[in-house]
């Protein structure tokens, strides 16, 4: 059974940081690029960030490109998003997916979906 689990949200200021963290299981992980989507109260869940399975290679939404940092350890089964410079637009459940056919930006190109963390910008 694949599972994804995020976690790391919280709460932050306005200009301030965090991480984010998405545990796999059930699935050979390197295989999969590795997606992270937001969606925020009212709006459609959108594309954040992606990784293909190396690490090589990065996508990113402009809304977050130089802010937004994405990464993997393959070792770990694990995705990270270290979020910088967070601003109140920034606030919104943080999904991680994966996709094992190629790297997508948008969201019907992923296989699975964890349930979330939500990350809360105060400012």
């Amino acid at each position: 059974q694949v599972k994804l689990a995020e976690s790391g949200g919280g709460l932050v200021q306005a200009g301030g940081s965090l991480r984010v963290s998405c545990a796999a299981s059930g699935l050979a992980f390197s295989r999969y690029t590795m997606g992270w989507f937001r969606q925020a109260p009212g709006k459609e869940r959108e594309f954040v960030a992606a990784i293909n399975w190396s690490g090589d290679n990065t996508y990113y939404a402009d809304s977050v490109k130089g802010r937004f940092t994405i990464s993997r350890d393959n070792a770990q089964n694990t995705v990270y998003l270290q979020l910088n410079s967070l601003k109140p637009e920034d606030m919104a459940v943080y999904y991680c997916a994966a996709d094992l056919l190629s790297v997508s930006m948008t969201a019907a190109g992923y296989d699975y979906w964890g349930q979330g963390t939500q990350v809360t910008v105060s400012s």
